[in-house]
Order: structure tokens, then sequence, then C-alpha cells
């Protein structure tokens, strides 16, 4: 059974930081593409952040610069270092795991973590 746990979400003040970590299990980690997701009441899910098995990282304009995406293979985890938050990057993030392998396409969710930027 594939799970995909984020945790370390929650509320700061702008200008604050937060580490949203994502723990997988029943899948192999090290193959997948990994990403962060998001979405802010009535606004569609936007990707904020890639990373590849190779470790190429890719970001959204809005958070280049604030966000760093990282990951773990020893740990099956994926990390989200988000600083300089600002009340814009509230929202619900979601963690994400998929793979192509041959004519199948692997995709799985985690349940998310909800990040409120709010003086």
């Amino acid at each position: 059974q594939v799970q995909l746990v984020e945790s370390g979400g929650g509320s700061v003040q702008p200008g604050g930081s937060l580490r949203l970590s994502c723990a997988t299990s029943g899948i192999i980690f090290s193959t997948y593409v990994m990403g962060w997701y998001r979405q802010a009441p009535g606004k569609q899910r936007e990707l904020v952040a890639g990373i590849t098995s190779g470790g190429v990282t890719n970001y959204a304009d809005s958070v280049k610069g604030r966000f760093t995406i990282s990951r773990d293979n020893a740990k099956n985890t994926v990390y989200l270092q988000m600083n300089s938050l600002k009340p814009e990057d509230t929202a619900v993030y979601y963690c994400n795991a998929r793979r192509r392998h041959g004519f199948y396409d692997y995709d799985y969710w985690g349940q998310g973590t909800q990040v409120t930027v709010s003086s």
C-alpha cells in the first residue's frame, strides 16, 4: 500500500519559515519524481516545486529564491523548506509522487497539510 504522509504545516507570520516533510512508503522512492503542489481556496492546484530522481529541481516563479525542495532517498522523504513566507503562500500543500514505466503512469498524492501565513 502506497502512503504519502505530509507534516510540518502550520501558522506563521509573514517573513517566517516552515519546513514541510513528506514521508513515503510502498514505492521505490528513488525512482519517482517528487513534487509539492498547493491549492488555495477558490483556486486550482498548482505546482510549487519538483525534484527528479536525479536531483534536478524546478520551481514556480512565485517561490523561486524563497523555497527549496530536497529529497533524502535513504529516508524515502522529500522536503520543502519555505522561507520569507507571504500571505499569498497560504494554501493546502500536497506531496506528489509520479513515475512513468512503460505504458503505465503511477501517480500518488498525500492528504495535504495546511500552511497559513498571517499577521
